[in-house]
């Protein structure tokens, strides 16, 4: 049946279900009104999302990956597509999550449900031709890094920069007075369990390197799940019969932003967290393996000088960053050397994460400013009890 002060958030990543279940609350606090659906996680879940499906092991890397999972996905999107237009909510909000996201936007095109799309898909970065689905098929569209509303300059799209929202989510984490631990180093493999097979191993070999050169390093592997720690212990197993003894690693399970704060540097694959690394104020070096065929493919689409966001957003080489086959203990050791506290880069990675973040926006909260304006887009007569 029709549930016209029902709002659907569909998230498919580990990052976009943090930025939902913020949403998630801001929404709930402004118009209590308001029924909650959603495709999305745990945090989706305790921030009062009624979870039609779980999307936590969806985050899929790689064309390659991609395809071996073509079958669930479609079936997902049937089924979920089918339901929000039988159900016919006030509105449906779309966090990142292109490949499945813009094609569900299509799909409801014409369905006189509202979309919005939070955080940009990059098509600054690849696939420039979303951009005509997304003019034709969201209602509005908020970009969270200041360079994004250009890309649509011209069109008839509602377009708002409202900052990042990790900038007030890591808030309470800046304002600590930790003493960063200068013999700590930080291993982040990423969020993914394909992901942890391609990097992993690297990151292991590139600790050996290090504490050859350097006894005194000590090194805490940090995972966000019970079920990727299990993919890095196994790996981890395997990389000590191959190599034989590795250095002590402490691991860590979902305290990733706390570790931030300890660490006095770190490697870590590219993604969402080099993100809160700058924001946290932790320099990084930066590297990232894929399957050979999904690298090639990758790098004949994409047409960046860098991949890391504080690179991007300061258009300078803060993270250094070494990828596919420069992704070498060599070089990667090489690189966390030099960002050290006694290390020859270290002030200028500290320079570019100020500015960095300055550029981000502040401490604005993005998820009050997106749920006010959603909720004054969606409906001519807000609920009952709601407050703007």
């Amino acid at each position: 049946m029709p549930e016209p002060n029902a709002i659907w958030i569909i998230t498919g990543e580990a990052s976009g279900d943090d930025y939902g279940a913020r949403l998630a609350e801001k929404l709930r606090q402004l118009a209590p009104g308001v029924q909650l659906y959603g495709m999305g996680g745990e945090q989706l879940r305790q921030a009062g999302v009624e979870i039609a499906i779980d999307s936590s092991e969806l985050g899929v890397v790689g064309f390659v990956e991609v395809l071996r999972h073509l079958p669930k996905f479609f079936r997902l999107f049937r089924d979920l597509s089918t339901r929000i237009r039988k159900q016919h909510p006030a509105a449906v909000v779309l966090i990142d999550y292109p490949g499945f996201n813009l094609r569900l936007a299509k799909k409801l095109r014409g369905s006189g449900i509202p979309v919005f799309y939070y955080i940009s898909p990059q098509v600054w970065a690849w696939k420039k031709g979303r951009i005509k689905t997304i003019v034709h098929s969201v209602a509005r569209l908020f970009c969270i890094f200041p360079f994004e509303p250009a890309v649509y300059a011209g069109t008839t799209l509602p377009v708002e920069f409202v900052g990042h929202p990790l900038l007030p989510a890591l808030a309470p984490y800046r304002k600590r007075t930790v003493q960063r631990d200068p013999n700590l180093v930080l291993l982040l493999p990423g969020s993914r369990s394909g992901e942890l097979h391609y990097i992993l191993p690297t990151l292991l070999q590139t600790a050996a390197t290090l504490q050859q050169q350097r006894p005194e390093l000590r090194f805490v592997l940090s995972l966000p799940r019970e079920k990727t720690m299990m993919v890095a212990r196994e790996i981890i197993s395997r990389q000590k019969q191959k190599y034989g003894l590795l250095p002590p690693l402490e691991l860590c399970l979902g305290q990733t932003r706390e570790m931030m704060t300890r660490a006095s540097a770190g490697i870590a694959a590219s993604g969402t967290v080099t993100v809160e690394a700058a924001i946290l104020d932790l320099p990084l070096v930066v590297t990232y393996r894929l399957n050979w065929l999904s690298w090639l493919l990758g790098k004949w689409l994409v047409k960046l000088p860098w991949i890391s966001i504080a690179n991007l957003v300061c258009n300078a080489c803060v993270y250094e960053e070494y990828l596919q086959d420069q992704a070498t203990p060599e070089n990667l050791s090489r690189a966390l050397l030099q960002i050290l506290p006694d290390g020859s880069r270290r002030q200028e990675v500290l320079t570019g994460l100020q500015r960095t973040r300055e550029l981000l926006g502040g401490d604005v909260d993005v998820a009050d400013r997106v749920a006010r304006r959603i909720l004054l887009d969606t409906f001519e007569s807000l609920p009952e009890g709601t407050v703007i």
